[in-house]
């Protein structure tokens, strides 16, 4: 679902004493998504709703070391965040969300409102029953916390050089968790996480090392025990970051 949202133009003829005038273009505006439609700009000062699904959707384009709050007010951090994000998109980085900024984002989005190079598929195998149920929170909340890290994934990987990235495991029930060993506070349990594969190109301290500034508070690579063959990425609270190798 390769979709690419278009931009809409309005032509107005203009007729002056009987001559013909030239069209004249109205000002450029976001067109409609599936997924989700922003209908103002917003800049700094701005809050509401809108607000956190721009936050939602820029969370992996902060500065190393920030973790993105998403609370719905655009403060001088989501200024910055949408910054990078339309710098790294090759948009006029004013740090204000139009037209362009939206289009851009429904370009990289599908109508589940996941980013277009991440499926639920991939995060939801949960040790082959494909859903968010069983986990520390709702399936509801798990999808939810999911959908953020798939795009701070989305950021990371076009700061890679968009080389693809493969998921090993995403979310985990409770007893997955456990079947598979992993910690008993993991946060792949609250869909928070995703261990990224080696089959893909970036190699691990690549990836170890740039997801420090796609927003990620827990990132685990080589050297640390149980983690030579991913990386670990994950939200929390506090941060964490060990890889000895690299």
């Amino acid at each position: 679902m390769f979709r690419r949202a278009v931009s809409l133009f309005a032509a107005l003829a203009l007729a002056v004493g009987g001559l013909a005038g030239a069209a004249v273009a109205a000002p450029a505006t976001a067109s409609a998504d599936s997924c989700y439609t922003w209908n103002r700009t917003l800049q700094r000062g701005a809050s509401g709703s809108d607000v956190a699904q721009l936050q939602i959707r820029v969370a992996g384009w902060v500065s190393h070391g920030e973790t993105l709050a998403i609370d719905g007010q655009y403060g001088p951090a989501t200024e910055a965040a949408v910054q990078r994000f339309q710098s790294g998109y090759g948009l006029a980085a004013d740090g204000v969300a139009g037209p362009q900024t939206y289009d851009r984002i429904y370009a990289l989005q599908d109508a589940d409102c996941t980013p277009i190079h991440f499926s639920h598929s991939e995060f939801n195998d949960n040790c082959g029953a494909n859903s968010y149920y069983g986990g520390t929170v709702s399936a509801a909340t798990a999808r939810e916390n999911i959908r953020r890290v798939m795009w701070q994934l989305e950021a990371l990987r076009h700061k890679l050089g968009d080389r693809p990235l493969v998921i090993t495991s995403g979310f985990r029930s409770e007893s997955c968790n456990a079947a598979v060993g992993g910690s008993p506070t993991s946060l792949h349990m609250y869909g928070r996480a995703a261990d990224l594969g080696l089959a893909s190109g970036p190699t691990q301290c690549q990836m170890w090392s740039s997801a420090r500034s796609a927003g990620f508070e827990e990132i685990l690579g080589p050297g640390y025990p149980n983690h030579n063959d991913h990386v670990h990425v994950g939200n929390k609270s506090t941060r964490f970051w060990r890889a000895p190798n690299c």
